[in-house]
């Protein structure tokens, strides 16, 4: 019998609906991410929302600076694959306008939108038009009061801004909110959101805020967010990186999927390579991932460059092949081998059909030979 991993048990929490996409209680872990274009620009802006859709985003949240931001955001709205969230600081106007043009939720933050007044009436906004709020604390924007309080940004001083912030809707009647509790140092912002899950059942916004770089936020996102979702904690999530919002999507994805909590098109086992390969391993995986991108329905898809472990990683994938001897490979078919086939005749079997491919490029036809046994075995 082959191991399985412990299902993780995920916190209980309330649920709210931004836009068709449900979040907390029972629903799937959604992926989130936010556009980097000037929102003014309609047609850049909504272009990116929706790629980031194709993508796989579940959700997509749009910075809504100004006011004649809050039109164009309209816009935006009517054009979107996928729920946008308005994204707002400083001016509760905004908020409002946002309410009024679309959005499918409200993204405050409670260290700068201003005064309990301000706060209700995005609260009223919200509830006339049936919209939840997320209260997004950062440690990099505490009121000035915390930090007096507790002297730098802690976790207990994140959680009483968030949970004052509640009071404040709770008392008109408004529950349909969720938190965030993201900061930059990983430590500080896993323990703030350990200690605001304890404290209350409202949906949280996983996040590490300014985590760096695609490498280094990577690295980052993935130890914090995973801490956090082994646990149970999280019911939505972003990883924030300085890169192309592609790749916040991408590695949000890839997290869920490592870890079991969702599954979601081409999962790759690739060896890292050794003199001992039998195939271009790092090539075909990297044609293989943009090639099979449009694929939906989770498929494991093994690519490895010996028999040292290929033949056993082989056994439990949908579709592999395994770098052999005498520039020989292994085909494999769910768990079965179908055969081993001459590199170069996976060549030649490919360029008849495939004329545009180059010659003597195994990568490419690699991928297309893994494409047809994916669309033949796997309905998409």
């Amino acid at each position: 019998m082959e191991w399985q991993a412990p299902e993780i048990k995920r916190r209980k929490s309330r649920q709210i609906k931004v836009g068709s996409v449900l979040v907390g209680g029972e629903a799937p872990i959604s992926v989130q991410s936010m556009t980097c274009t000037e929102t003014l620009d309609v047609e850049a802006t909504v272009k990116q929302v929706n790629d980031l859709a194709d993508v796989g985003a579940d959700i997509v949240r749009v910075s809504v600076p100004t006011l004649p931001a809050a039109e164009a955001f309209k816009s935006i709205c009517a054009q979107s694959k996928v729920p946008v969230v308005a994204d707002i600081h400083f001016d509760y106007r905004i908020a409002i306008a946002c309410a009024e043009n679309g959005a499918a939720a409200l993204r405050i933050n409670p260290g700068n939108i201003g005064s309990r007044e301000k706060v209700e009436a995005v609260c009223q906004a919200a509830k006339d038009h049936g919209l939840p709020i997320r209260v997004g604390v950062n440690a990099g924007s505490l009121d000035k009061d915390l930090l007096d309080k507790y002297g730098s940004p802690t976790p207990d001083a994140m959680v009483e801004a968030a949970l004052r912030s509640a009071d404040i809707l709770e008392s008109h009647d408004f529950r349909d909110y969720a938190f965030s509790v993201k900061a930059s140092e990983l430590n500080l912002c896993v323990a703030a959101y350990e200690k605001l899950a304890a404290e209350c059942d409202a949906p949280l916004h996983l996040g590490i805020t300014e985590a760096g770089g695609l490498t280094g936020g990577t690295v980052l996102s993935s130890i914090g967010l995973g801490l956090l979702l082994s646990k149970g904690i999280g019911d939505t999530l972003r990883v924030s990186l300085a890169a192309d919002p592609i790749e916040e999507v991408k590695v949000g994805w890839a997290i869920l999927k490592s870890m079991h909590l969702r599954t979601r098109g081409i999962n790759v086992v690739a060896c890292p390579t050794c003199s001992r390969r039998g195939l271009d391993v790092v090539g075909t995986v990297k044609s293989l991932e943009e090639k099979l991108s449009d694929i939906r329905q989770p498929v494991k898809v093994a690519v490895m460059g010996c028999i040292v472990n290929g033949p056993g990683e082989a056994l439990r994938a949908d579709v592999a092949i395994c770098g052999g001897k005498n520039g020989m490979s292994m085909i494999y078919e769910n768990g079965e081998m179908m055969g081993r086939i001459k590199n170069e005749e996976i060549i030649d079997q490919k360029a008849a059909s495939a004329p545009s491919l180059p010659p003597n490029n195994l990568e490419s036809c690699v991928h297309k030979y893994f494409r047809k046994l994916v669309y033949t075995h796997h309905v998409i």
